[in-house]
């Protein structure tokens, strides 16, 4: 229901928030003040030049300091006296050189009091205002207290930039110096005396900062309402942006209660982790009034973790299980029910993880709220989760199946991470991926609970394994786990951001949950979280728990827990295993997409595995076998004339499987005559795996291609979608030299059944098919029909297009259908049917509306509307930035507007770089998305001159560049070997018509 009533829920007294508050209001006069200084600052440090670090001045008395060059434009001390500088050599040598704080000092809690403005100031900036007092306790003797802050301009307070005091009766020595370590982003406070052991002691600042565009931290966000622009303040502080809202301990390990207040204009909204009490009616300065919002205490967690929200939004909400939950959004979404199918399945969701874990839901109340511009798909904030509009939105008379799957995905994913993530926190970045691909595995778990009738545990195998085995399969992979000190700089923080992390993540813990069971799995996890809540593990401790579960269960397992699983995780990459049919031979080694590569990063197991084979010899399940060493005999495996084995059942593996070539021919044999008799998602697993040995040249291309020759008789979605990724390589390869026309034509051929399956099954396209996965296949079949010509597709598609066209306000296109039907019209099109679509997305009220209209834009064929809309993409009035970087991949995707988006990233790498997120997790999609194709001597050297060029210029997006130039040099020795066989193949399958 709306908003409103609700709130009674939780709400205490006016009363009761009027005392809880006092101690937030005498910081307010304050915190209103410091955006007077502010303005006047900024305007002064626009004319200074940028130094590195800022040192306060002793004989300065109440003024302002600041942080960085982005906020205000130069990092300078407004101090009247001389101001000493200093900066940051290159080998540290002092305490604030080292980007990890020392572990002298551990956190209690902390009283934050933040006033965002909605509205700009004199010069045009929206700022922010702020007083922290920190509560921390001396672990071991020190005279230097670290703290994270960055881009803030703190207040000289008596000469310093923050003030301490002792606690519980301790005397607090007086400060010596303060001043802003830029490079390591630490407040630094110099003592004249030494902190005592076991005392504690409170530190004070005062600050300022911008609310930005730029995603992180404390930010801004915009969207327009009835023609009005609506500002929101909101946050994104994982992993280390914590410190752009306030100074503090931004490390996962230094855990804390934290007690917020936000003042806010008066008729918005101010959400955070806990409940609020009620708001306080106050004067502003100019007399206007403003909202007081106090939140009852956190629970003790990390700062990465924390989230507040200031908005004109409005909520839908019901109370399940005494856990309050609520869905935010702009106001008509809301009112246009786009909420209501995250608040229908959030309950559940909540439920199904309370079991899985047999631990209750930690907290009060459960938030979600979907944001106009948010970097990524979403963030775990513990009782205050984060979403792109795309995550969290459904409208179902606009919004398709595969929305709608995403939304479900997304919050089982931040609900998961409520228990394991959040309850308990790994202790340093470099285990990312115990906490990201748990959460991305049992995510699948709790959607199919949601969701039953969807198979969401076989799609894990296309939405994960599968793809993260191509990067895997990289010689510049990583492993999954990596050293602590290897992961020190922000920077090497949000580079293991990857698919790595998450998917493969995901793949060897569901791969562990198969050989240990679900419910031993659960078992293990129950008692861990139990032992280490509101507190730090490392991965070693999970291992442990489960050890304990496999143990109480009699589970046999040739090795410990931890023995098995630290050959997936301290290495990078995964076995190819091959198996002798005539001779019951098994061999194991390492799997690479290029095997001339070379592999220079050393593995602590030799690149070896212990491996669990699961197979069917003759259509029979057999017991599993544990492949221990290099190579092993299994005399079952050794086949009759009549039999045949796949083994890698559901691809419960994370290995690929290669057959001497008897057992190839009769595999190929049987999905030619009986392929129900093999698994569906081993016909799935059958062509991937022959299309990447074949990159590997571990069998041969045309063996490779035999594997689609069934398709003309299979209508599972699994196979399609696999052979459809798997030919995508042939289509970036091919698509600009003579191969394409045979290639297309033979697409053309094995396709068009299914599009005549499907014409006869959606009784010509005017039902939806009942099965989820067979929507998806109908989608599959009308994109590859009118991409090879298929007879009838395109005069579909155009159709439907142009009847919408002619009646923009009622758009009869089946939603399911919207991306491929866009994509294909704006192809076929031309400037009429851009502009339309243009207008379409700039007035899409659904964000996933908008990201098809987006995607789709990309495809017409008119490069001088490509370039227009590359140029757009840097617009931030056209397009939102968050957006930029999806819309010059999917340019790049389009085999026309592939060199048009590498010269323009080339041309405008600068302005990206510092404006879109060079530090971002997202930034290396740019690199990935454009050099896709590239598959010739000149790409590799202008691909190399690019790395030369920029090479301080590159972030996040540098191991994307390393793994561009390994994938160009593979794709120009594939195309070598390859071009010739594959064109003969194609065209004697599907002859060209004469």
């Amino acid at each position: 229901m709306q908003g409103g009533d609700m709130r009674k829920g939780f709400y205490i007294s006016k009363v009761v928030a009027a005392a809880c508050v006092v101690a937030a209001i005498g910081a307010v006069a304050t915190i209103i003040a410091l955006s007077v200084v502010y303005a006047q600052e900024k305007s002064k440090n626009l004319e200074t030049p940028a130094v590195t670090t800022t040192k306060s001045s002793p004989s300065s008395s109440s003024t302002t300091t600041t942080a960085s060059s982005a906020i205000p434009s130069s990092a300078t001390s407004t101090s009247s006296g001389s101001t000493p500088l200093s900066t940051t050599p290159s080998t540290p040598k002092e305490p604030w050189h080292h980007y990890r704080l020392p572990n002298s000092l551990a956190p209690i809690s902390y009283n934050v009091t933040l006033q965002p403005r909605l509205t700009p100031n004199a010069e045009g900036l929206y700022i922010f205002s702020g007083h922290s007092a920190v509560a921390f306790t001396c672990v071991n003797e020190t005279d230097l207290i670290l703290i994270h802050s960055n881009k803030l301009n703190l207040t000289i307070i008596d000469g310093h930039l923050a003030t301490l005091t002792g606690l519980d009766g301790a005397s607090a020595p007086s400060l010596r110096e303060t001043w802003l370590e830029v490079p390591t982003q630490y407040l630094v406070v110099q003592l004249s005396s030494p902190l005592q052991v076991g005392s504690s002691y409170e530190l004070v600042t005062e600050f300022v900062g911008e609310l930005a565009d730029d995603l992180g931290g404390f930010y801004r966000s915009e969207y327009m309402e009835d023609g009005v622009l609506k500002i929101v303040a909101t946050t994104q502080m994982q992993a280390t942006e914590a410190r752009k809202a306030f100074p503090c301990f931004d490390e996962p390990a230094m855990k804390a209660v934290f007690h917020m207040t936000l003042i806010h204009p008066q008729g918005t909204v101010a959400l955070s982790n806990s409940m609020s009490y009620d708001p306080v009616i106050i004067l502003g300065p100019d007399g206007e009034n403003l909202t007081v919002t106090k939140f009852e205490p956190t629970e003790l967690m990390s700062t990465y973790l924390l989230a507040f929200v200031v908005c004109d939004f409005t909520y839908i909400g019901e109370t399940s299980e005494n856990i309050l939950i609520r869905i935010w959004a702009r106001r008509k979404a809301i009112e246009e029910g786009q909420g209501d199918y995250a608040l229908n399945k959030t309950g559940p969701i909540l439920t199904f993880f309370e079991d899985y874990y047999n631990i209750t839901y930690p907290l009060k109340k459960s938030d979600q709220i979907a944001l106009p511009d948010f970097g990524a798909g979403a963030m775990e904030n513990w009782g205050l989760i984060t979403y792109r509009e795309t995550a969290l939105l459904y409208n179902p008379g606009v919004s398709s199946n595969g929305d709608k799957e995403w939304v479900a995905t997304v919050i089982s994913h931040e609900l998961a991470h409520m228990w394991f993530g959040n309850l308990v926190t790994t202790r340093w970045w470099n285990d990312l991926w115990l906490n990201e691909g748990f959460a991305t595995y049992v995510s699948y778990l709790g959607s199919d609970y949601a969701e039953p009738t969807w198979n969401m545990k076989d799609l894990i195998v296309l939405n994960e394994v599968i793809d993260v085995m191509a990067v895997d399969a990289l010689a510049t992979s990583h492993p999954l786990s990596s050293k602590e000190e290897d992961i020190q700089k922000p920077a090497d923080i949000s580079a293991l951001f990857d698919s790595i992390t998450y998917s493969k993540g995901a793949a060897v813990l569901r791969m562990l949950s198969e050989f240990i069971t679900e419910d031993v799995f659960s078992e293990g996890l129950h008692t861990y979280l139990q032992e280490f809540k509101y507190r730090n593990t490392v991965y070693n401790d999970l291992w442990r728990h489960l050890q304990m579960a496999v143990d109480k269960a009699g589970v046999t397992l040739p090795h410990s827990v931890e023995d098995i699983m630290n050959r997936w995780i301290l290495q990078m990459g995964f076995p190819v295993v091959t198996i002798d049919s005539q001779t019951g031979k098994i061999t194991q080694k390492h799997f690479l997409l290029d095997p001339d590569s070379i592999v220079d990063r050393p593995s602590p197991f030799n690149y070896e595995w212990f491996v669990p084979i699961t197979w069917i010899k003759t259509g029979v399940p057999q017991e599993q076998h544990w492949l221990l060493n290099k190579e092993a005999t299994h005399a079952g495996m050794a086949l009759g004339a009549d039999e045949w084995l796949v083994a890698n059942i559901n691809m419960r593996g994370f290995y690929r499987v290669n057959y001497d070539s008897e057992n190839w021919e009769r595999l190929l044999a049987k999905l030619n005559t009986k392929p129900q008799e093999i698994p569906v998602i081993n016909r799935a697993q059958i062509i991937d795996d022959a299309f990447n040995l074949a990159r590997a040249k571990m069998v041969d291309t045309i063996l490779a291609l035999r594997t689609t020759k069934f398709l003309d008789k299979e209508v599972e979605y699994m196979p399609w979608e696999t052979a459809s990724r798997s030919l995508d390589y042939f289509y970036l390869m091919f698509d600009r030299t003579e191969v394409y026309g045979s290639l297309k034509a033979y697409i053309n051929k094995q396709v068009t059944p299914l599009f005549n399956y499907f014409e006869d099954v959606t009784e010509n396209w005017t039902k939806i098919p009942d099965n989820h996965t067979d929507q998806y296949n109908q989608v599959n079949a009308i994109s590859m029909a009118c991409g090879t010509g298929v007879k009838g597709c395109k005069e579909l598609t155009t159709g439907w297009f142009k009847e919408w066209m002619q009646n923009p306000s009622d758009n009869k296109i089946n939603p399911n259908l919207k991306s491929t039907v866009y994509c294909s019209a704006i192809a076929e099109g031309g400037e009429e049917e851009w502009d339309f679509a243009w207008g379409m997305y700039k007035n899409a009220t659904l964000a996933s509306e908008a990201d098809k209209l987006m995607s789709a834009l990309s495809c017409t064929r008119q490069p001088w509307l490509l370039s227009r809309y590359l140029q757009y993409s840097i617009d931030p009035d056209k397009i939102r930035k968050q957006d930029a970087t999806y819309i010059i991949v999917y340019v790049a995707r389009n085999p026309i507007g592939q060199p048009l988006a590498w010269d323009f990233i080339r041309a405008n790498w600068d302005h990206l770089f510092n404006n879109y997120g060079g530090g971002l997790v997202s930034f290396g999609r740019i690199i990935d998305g454009v050099t896709q194709r590239f598959s010739t001597e000149f790409e590799y050297k202008q691909l190399l001159q690019f790395k030369e060029e920029n090479i301080d210029q590159l972030g996040s997006a540098a191991l994307a560049l390393e793994q561009a130039l390994e994938r160009t040099r593979a794709n120009i020795n594939w195309v070598a070997l390859n071009k010739e066989k594959v064109f003969n193949w194609f065209t004697s399958e599907a002859p060209p018509k004469i």
